[in-house]
């Protein structure tokens, strides 16, 4: 996959000694036209990569921010294919971050493996991340993101424990460790093994590490760029997309300017 936008950008940041930003929106939240807005806000921060969070009805791993947002999402009535075509618009206008579509398994499923990665390559998104997926069942989604050069990226947790080298000896893209137990949200402490857990991860694979579930902050950041090539930042971005959601709403075009503006200047302070 040497054409995939997430190995070109992990190359280049490791070549200047950077580790990725990877902020995470759920597409649709508030509207399918705000996501795509917001993309190149995130773009123009200095985001390095984007997650396109799927709204879904039931989404296990995630946390009450989250959780609120798909469901403000689905009331606008956005499906899988609607983030496809957000994902498609952003690149119409310009945008040239790799994209990674945030998903459960089953509107996958819904759609039909070979339908929906047509679809996914189509919309030029280079890598799929699917929380509810296990490896052991995971073979026949691998075999076919492989055809159409889309990552599969695992997520393993502290509690994978011997489970490790087997969910990252097929990976590509980037291993996706999780911060902490349970669920994605906003907290001020990590699992207490957490540095020793990146380094088991890293001894199972030469892919580029990045974490997630939790960071909110740039002393988070600062915290885990020493250690990862890559930094997921959600529940707290999602959060501020929607304290800022009526503003972005607004009739008036300087409103909305300004509070697009709100959202850039939150993801930028995250790199300082």
């Amino acid at each position: 996959m040497s054409n995939n936008r997430i190995d070109a950008i992990f190359a280049s940041l490791k070549e200047q000694g950077r580790s990725a930003l990877i902020p995470f929106l759920t597409v649709g939240d508030p509207s399918a036209n705000h996501s795509v807005a917001i993309i190149h806000e995130l773009e123009q921060a200095g985001a390095d990569l984007i997650e396109l969070g799927v709204p879904y009805s039931d989404p296990l791993a995630d946390g009450p921010v989250i959780q609120a947002s798909s469901e403000r999402a689905l009331k606008n009535g956005i499906t899988l294919l609607d983030c496809l075509e957000v994902a498609k618009q952003a690149r119409r206008e310009g945008s040239q971050l790799p994209f990674i579509l945030f998903t459960y398994f089953n509107p996958v499923l819904q759609l039909g493996l070979s339908s929906i990665f047509q679809k996914i390559k189509e919309s030029d998104i280079e890598g799929i991340i699917i929380p509810d997926l296990p490896y052991e069942e995971a073979g026949e989604v691998r075999e076919i993101a492989k055809q159409y050069g889309v990552h599969l990226i695992p997520l393993v947790a502290p509690t994978s424990n011997d489970r490790v080298a087997k969910i990252v000896g097929n990976a590509s893209g980037f291993i996706y460790c999780v911060s902490s137990l349970g669920v994605t949200g906003v907290r001020s402490e990590f699992h207490s093994g957490i540095h020793e857990f990146i380094e088991s991860v890293r001894r199972a694979t030469k892919l580029p590490i990045a974490i997630g579930f939790g960071i909110s902050s740039r002393e988070h950041v600062a915290q885990f760029e020493k250690v990862c090539e890559g930094v997921v930042v959600g529940s707290a971005l999602v959060r501020k997309i929607g304290e800022l959601g009526e503003g972005l709403q607004s009739d008036n075009p300087q409103t909305k300017s300004y509070n697009l503006l709100q959202i850039r200047d939150f993801v930028a302070q995250l790199k300082q």
